[in-house]
């Protein structure tokens, strides 16, 4: 790890990306990410199965996209740690020249991030050390990698819940700005979880072991997509979004939803 990113890596201050690792079984945490996931766990039992069904929302998104519409430049905000199926495997497993830029603000994402996240010979994998909330300088360090001139999905799963509505830039201005930035033709991809009084309970216990997160009900995912084409089923319980055959996936308290820029 080199020395301005071990400056930045904090251990005793739990991150999203590492909690989230913890939940889905990853060994990319810390004591901190560790407390905080159990103490979430404790009074939202399906935490972990609403990390998991994001995971693999993940796959059929990608899937769907590179596969069904051809989409073959993806800019992946908030990726968190990588483990299997990151959206550069599945992309490329389906069309090898697809091009993908990772984005996240964790150091140790970082570290993972230049050591893991190899692309195909004939496509391009690249990372960006940036925070959302700062979409023009994401936006402008992408662009080494990404022509904004041919589609793009803009892939945003688990990172708006970062974001509160106070914010300057707030969320809805920062999904506007990355939708305002690609063309005719693009992809938005959104996936959070929504207001629950045991989302709530579980947000409220996240913060006071320090990791803050903002949840938005589904009206409010749904607003997100203003101007865009939704896809269908449109925005509805992440397990729903098109499930794999032979599987019976059961609603839970994450949304998501898929729409296109025309």
């Amino acid at each position: 790890m080199d020395q301005d990113v071990s400056s930045r890596l904090n251990v005793e201050v739990p991150h999203s990306a590492r909690i989230w690792n913890y939940w889905l079984g990853g060994k990319d945490n810390f004591a901190a990410d560790r407390a905080v996931g159990d103490q979430v766990r404790q009074v939202y039992p399906d935490v972990v199965e609403v990390a998991v069904a994001s995971r693999a929302f993940l796959g059929r998104v990608v899937r769907f996209l590179a596969g069904e519409v051809g989409i073959r430049q993806f800019l992946d905000l908030g990726t968190g740690l990588p483990t299997a199926d990151n959206t550069h495997d599945v992309a490329q497993g389906i069309a090898p020249e697809s091009k993908i830029v990772y984005m996240d603000n964790d150091p140790l994402v970082l570290v993972h991030a230049r050591a893991l996240l190899t692309g195909s010979a004939e496509g391009v994998t690249d990372y960006v050390d940036a925070d959302v909330r700062r979409p023009d300088a994401v936006l402008e360090a992408a662009a080494a990698t990404l022509d904004f001139s041919q589609p793009v999905a803009v892939m945003m799963l688990g990172i708006l819940g970062n974001v509160a509505d106070t914010d300057d830039p707030g969320p809805g201005e920062i999904v506007d700005r990355f939708v305002d930035a690609v063309p005719v033709g693009s992809y938005l991809v959104i996936n959070d979880s929504v207001v629950t009084p045991e989302s709530i309970e579980a947000v409220n216990t996240a913060r006071s072991g320090g990791a803050d997160y903002h949840l938005r009900t589904p009206d409010q995912i749904r607003g997100f997509f203003h101007g865009l084409e939704l896809v269908e089923p449109g925005v509805v319980p992440t397990p729903l979004w098109r499930p794999d055959p032979g599987t019976d996936p059961r609603k839970l308290n994450v949304y998501c939803g898929v729409a296109r820029k025309v």
